[in-house]
């Protein structure tokens, strides 16, 4: 296990690594989840073997630390990575993202540009303010103290089984402000973001979890999204052919 410092009062994020060939692929996690379980099979895969491999946990989440002073927004957690990425020597890396994950990717190839030269991002949050059915409109919906104190069981008993067996290892202030974070968006959004980046996007979305909005003009700024078959929100976990196969670049 790797860590690096974040902060000013010496919180570590961790992650661990597979040592291989140039450009790093860094797997990034989505909202109460964590790397390795979600994508540490996707990354074993033949195809996909014999690269440096980095799975790593963002603030508050897995492995790393859960300081109360920080602020978990998208900025925040995509200069945690930035700090991992610079203390492992990692520069032009390939970042697949999932969800929040996808975010936070993407704010940080707007940040850090040497740091990113391609993004793989399944259902990443490209907007402000998604839908209420949205995990993360749900958690955002409670007071911070309130979800702390007595919310956040019930939101593990809601949300089932696998989401609940990473998020209950989450800090539940840094899963609340994270959410918060996640629904406030970035400046500027993620979209405009995204579409703007003059580098390989991918994006994949899930056939069980309909039609991406504004995939026209995604495409249309050079954007490949792909829509994956058989698969929900976790394409890692109901396609991990087709999402190996778009990691690899061979669709």
């Amino acid at each position: 296990m790797q860590q690096a410092v974040f902060d000013g009062e010496g919180s570590r994020i961790r992650w661990t690594e597979v040592s291989g060939a140039e450009p790093a692929r860094v797997y990034l996690h989505g909202l109460g989840s964590m790397s390795a379980p979600y994508h540490a099979h996707i990354a074993a895969r033949p195809e996909l073997a014999g690269r440096r491999s980095l799975f790593m946990d963002l603030p508050g989440h897995g492995l790393s630390d859960r300081p109360r002073h920080f602020g978990y927004t998208l900025e925040e957690h995509a200069d945690a990575v930035a700090a991992a990425l610079d203390a492992a020597g990692v520069g032009g890396a390939e970042l697949i993202a999932h969800s929040m994950g996808g975010a936070v990717a993407i704010v940080l190839a707007h940040r850090r540009p040497e740091l990113v030269s391609r993004l793989v991002l399944s259902e990443a949050n490209l907007d402000a303010f998604p839908p209420l059915t949205a995990g993360s409109s749900a958690i955002a919906a409670y007071e911070e103290d309130g979800f702390v104190e007595e919310a956040c069981p019930r939101v593990l008993a809601a949300v089932g089984p696998l989401w609940a067996a990473t998020m209950r290892l989450a800090d539940p202030r840094a899963l609340h402000r994270s959410a918060v974070g996640l629904r406030r968006g970035s400046d500027p959004v993620m979209r405009t973001i995204l579409e703007g980046l003059d580098i390989d996007r991918v994006y994949l979305q899930g056939e069980e979890s309909g039609e991406l909005e504004g995939r026209e003009r995604l495409e249309a700024a050079g954007v490949r999204v792909l829509t994956v078959p058989g698969a929900g929100h976790n394409i890692m976990f109901d396609n991990p052919d087709a999402f190996a196969a778009a990691v690899a670049a061979n669709i």
